[in-house]
């Protein structure tokens, strides 16, 4: 059966490649989930079974990270999607389904926080043994690479969201502030990253929860930057108290596992909402960066939050003082006009 979207080159061929390779057309091929790349995932069901077929564009995506760290995860138990098939000269992987319930969804319709936060942390540590010199190919987590992030606030945040103009000792203060963040995360314990450790990219199933999909970006990094996407998720929001008792539980659990998070708790959570606030800001650019570059709205209504975590942990060290000063004085004021342009504009 054809896509009912004819209109779509890709997507008939990804049709055509689905029935060679299933054996028969599929009944229907629909999407499945959004992305915020070039990538485009699409569920085929034929026959009462259903997987999900990848189709990343060679000229913007690679599949090869995907295919590198989807074999690494599996050999440590981690519950990826198996793939059942691939034409890399056209950019498609058919891969296993793990269903349609994500983690967001699933807490939001009741589902018990306690025990899909502990499966999720569980889930995690297997992801953290992973063996750093089984993911020597991988990319580092560098200062390169944190700056670069950090350079999406000023750029695609400030200027672009915000429509300000720091003046050069505004940009002074930014620049320490990341100084001083990229000092925090590379003086942590390194292990495997998955990057987009959240609820979004968490999935409910029955057996071996949760399902981890979106790691084609994994890298080698600081030990808490996983776990501070999943506590301080930038699409659901759980007390500090609630988030601390997480946080101790990954910490024990970690600890007999052989990760390495050291024996002062206080100096972790230290660790743990630095790394957040490295990886809030950013959010905040990229966010802006998929409305402003790439026609994506749907993050806009995001940015509240992020903005709301940024402050907490400015707030609270005085290593950040002027970065505080500078967010609460000049950015929060103009952040309301902005929202309100952007989403009358999406």
């Amino acid at each position: 059966m054809q896509p009912q979207n004819v209109t779509d080159p890709r997507l008939e061929l990804l049709a055509r490649w689905l029935a060679e390779v299933l054996g028969q057309a599929p009944e229907r091929v629909a999407p499945a989930s959004a992305d915020a790349s070039f990538r485009r995932y699409f569920r085929a069901v034929s026959g009462g079974r259903s997987w999900v077929a990848m189709d990343a564009p060679p000229q913007q995506e690679d599949t090869g990270p995907y295919l590198r760290v989807a074999t690494l995860l599996s050999r440590q138990g981690v519950n990826v999607p198996a793939v059942l098939a691939q034409d890399a000269q056209n950019g498609f992987l058919l891969l296993s389904d793990l269903g349609t319930l994500q983690l967001l969804d699933a807490l939001r319709n009741g589902a018990d926080p306690a025990r899909m936060y502990s499966d999720a942390i569980a889930m995690l540590i297997r992801l953290q043994r992973t063996p750093l010199a089984a993911a020597a190919g991988l990319p580092r987590y560098d200062a390169a690479q944190l700056r670069r992030e950090m350079m999406l606030l000023p750029e695609w945040f400030i200027a672009r969201h915000l429509g300000l103009t720091l003046a050069p000792s505004e940009e002074r203060v930014v620049l320490a502030a990341f100084d001083f963040l990229e000092r925090a995360a590379l003086a942590q314990p390194a292990v495997l990253v998955h990057r987009d450790y959240h609820s979004r990219n968490l999935m409910v199933v029955e057996s071996d929860n949760p399902g981890v999909l979106d790691f084609q970006d994994a890298t080698v990094g600081a030990v808490t930057y996983d776990l501070v996407s999943l506590l301080k998720d930038c699409y659901i929001r759980w007390p500090r108290e609630r988030v601390t008792g997480w946080v101790d539980e990954y910490r024990a659990r970690a600890e007999e596992a052989g990760i390495p998070v050291g024996a002062d708790r206080s100096a972790f959570l230290r660790d743990f909402h630095l790394m957040g606030l490295q990886r809030h800001l950013k959010v905040l650019g990229i966010f802006a960066r998929l409305w402003y570059r790439d026609g994506k709205p749907g993050y806009l209504r995001d940015l509240p939050l992020v903005l709301d975590y940024t402050l907490e942990v400015t707030g609270a060290f005085e290593e950040l003082r002027e970065f505080d000063q500078l967010f609460r004085e000049r950015l929060v004021p103009a952040f309301q006009p902005a929202q309100a342009r952007a989403l009358a504009a999406a």
